[in-house]
């Protein structure tokens, strides 16, 4: 950890116990209910009793990490939410914009902002304070609070919901860096977990007989198209994106494009291997210039991010399309 991570968390844990001592502290997940923000929000929760953690969704994954290991988390609806009175604040973690919560913030109330995406479109007032790390996923930083300033809220419960959470973002490792590794060496040491163990149960994941179908019939819908020096295979699909693009990598593309209109909305994800982030590409800020151009909101990793907006679903392809092409390519590494 280095000295303005180091300042970062004594900056927090001080913003902490004020906002605790001025009443109930929300942490707020990110609307896609992922792994990363679900075990990030009920791990910080558990370090104090005015902590909890709540948000609109509960991925795949994390629903059942969540039940497996009778873990505390509110769900709250998105159009209608009752907040506590008398607020302390609101900590928010994993979500890269006020839309990526998926409901509306009261007024006044002091932010924190926890995120370790490469974009960021919050505005801070006065009293609210952001952490932004260079990391491979939340989890981290909330573990790197936990263990300088409440070691003994790391549990195996807690370790298990972190773990989780480093597992899903790194893509069981493949986008893991030398901090990813120390991180979850810090998780296992002197913990009780079989890590082999937990990992089947992470990687068990059942679809349906419509979600099969669904991703298959994207896999046929695939196409293969050069954008400037880069190589993507597209599709759309109404269920189980971000699987159906891994899918698709794994056939060799070297960015995987998935998309999704429903209800109004169009959402496009995309992934790519350790190849093409190695040689230049970052999702996160394609996403993003997508989003300066069409609008909506987008961003996330090197090599996993995804956009949403009201833009018709050609459209939005066509404009991630357009910026890859003018993204530039380096020598392969190798």
């Amino acid at each position: 950890m280095n000295q303005a991570e180091q300042a970062d968390l004594d900056a927090f844990h001080a913003w902490l116990s004020d906002a605790c001592e001025r009443g109930p502290v929300p942490v707020l997940t990110g609307k896609n209910g992922d792994m990363d923000t679900v075990g990030s929000a009920i791990a910080l929760a558990s370090s104090h009793p005015r902590l909890m953690a709540c948000g609109i969704h509960l991925g795949r994954t994390a629903k059942r990490v969540v039940e497996e290991l009778q873990a505390p988390f509110r769900r709250i609806a998105g159009d209608r939410t009752a907040w506590p009175q008398s607020m302390g604040g609101i900590i928010i973690v994993d979500a890269a914009a006020p839309g990526q919560v998926g409901v509306a913030l009261p007024e006044g109330v002091p932010l924190c902002i926890i995120d370790h995406h490469a974009t960021s479109d919050w505005v801070l007032a006065e009293h609210d304070i952001s952490l932004q790390w260079d990391v491979r996923a939340t989890t981290q930083i909330v573990d790197s609070y936990l263990q300088r300033y409440s070691p003994t809220t790391r549990t195996d419960v807690v370790r298990k919901m972190l773990l989780a959470g480093l597992i899903t973002d790194t893509g069981r490792f493949r986008h893991a860096d030398a901090g990813a590794f120390q991180s979850a060496h810090a998780l296992l040491d002197n913990s009780g977990i079989d890590y082999a163990s937990f990992l089947q149960f992470i990687e068990t994941e059942t679809t349906s007989p419509s979600e099969r179908g669904s991703m298959l019939r994207g896999l046929s819908r695939a196409k293969s198209i050069d954008s400037g020096k880069w190589n993507i295979v597209h599709t759309y699909s109404g269920t189980l994106e971000g699987r159906l693009a891994s899918m698709l990598v794994g056939t060799g593309a070297e960015i995987a494009l998935v998309s999704r209109f429903r209800d109004g909305q169009t959402r496009l994800t995309a992934r790519a291997p350790r190849s093409s982030t190695q040689q230049g590409v970052h999702l996160g800020n394609l996403m993003a210039a997508v989003a300066e151009r069409i609008g909506g909101e987008g961003g996330g990793h090197d090599g996993a991010a995804g956009w949403s907006g009201k833009a018709d679903r050609i459209a939005a392809e066509s404009a991630f399309i357009a910026q890859v092409a003018i993204a530039t390519r380096k020598e392969d590494p190798s």
